[in-house]
């Protein structure tokens, strides 16, 4: 396969300083809600990357769940891939891919676990369904068919009730999220003969440093 002619030229917009908010979580939120109000879909999809203790990386698409001062924030199994790799290195990065509007942002951060008041509040406002498959999936290991997977999802329901019970199905125990703190954000525009506007926030002190990089 041949795929060296396959190619967009970009030129929806430009990025210059003075777009720029004073800082990269003010920036974002603007761009998120562009990004929102122009349809693109699953708006708050990520990816997610980690590595093991020998550097090998691994990359898998997350959903951003919520985004403050303190940084992003994201839930997951602890006991998956991903929640092992931050368990020994808590280095991630974060990529918000928005093909539709010729933009990406690149974060790359320290994960901290989130406390248990906000990963059971965030746990009971899901739906019933992915509350029981939390309980159902032993998220990363290997399973030996989709049957298997059913008779789990089913044990479960009987154990906690259908997706129309009524009563509170518990946060599983390896169940949670982290909050990435960021260190560097780049906001990525794509321009007309690969020119792109790349423009970069890095943590310094208590403020942030911006500045321009060539694309």
């Amino acid at each position: 396969m041949d795929l060296s002619g396959l190619r967009e030229e970009y030129g929806r917009d430009g990025l210059d300083l003075p777009d720029l908010a004073a800082d990269p979580i003010a920036m974002f939120e603007r761009w998120l809600q562009q990004a929102i109000a122009s349809g693109v879909h699953e708006p708050n999809a990520m990816v997610v990357a980690t590595a093991d203790a020998d550097a090998r990386p691994s990359s898998r698409m997350v959903l951003l769940k919520g985004v403050d001062p303190g940084g992003f924030v994201f839930f997951t199994n602890h006991a998956s891939r991903k929640g092992e790799e931050l368990a020994t290195n808590a280095q991630c990065a974060l990529l918000f891919p928005w093909h539709p509007l010729e933009r990406q942002v690149r974060v790359e951060g320290v994960a901290t676990p989130l406390g248990a008041d906000e990963v059971e509040a965030y746990f009971h406002s899901r739906p019933r369904g992915a509350q029981l498959g939390a309980w159902a999936s032993a998220q990363s290991r290997p399973v030996a068919s989709r049957a298997e997977l059913a008779a789990a999802y089913a044990s479960v329901q009987e154990r906690f009730g259908a997706e129309d019970a009524d009563g509170v199905v518990p946060v599983p125990p390896d169940w949670g999220g982290y909050r990435v703190r960021p260190e560097v954000v780049e906001f990525w525009q794509g321009r007309p003969g690969r020119m792109h506007d790349r423009m970069v926030y890095r943590r310094e002190g208590d403020g942030w440093r911006v500045e321009r990089l060539a694309p």
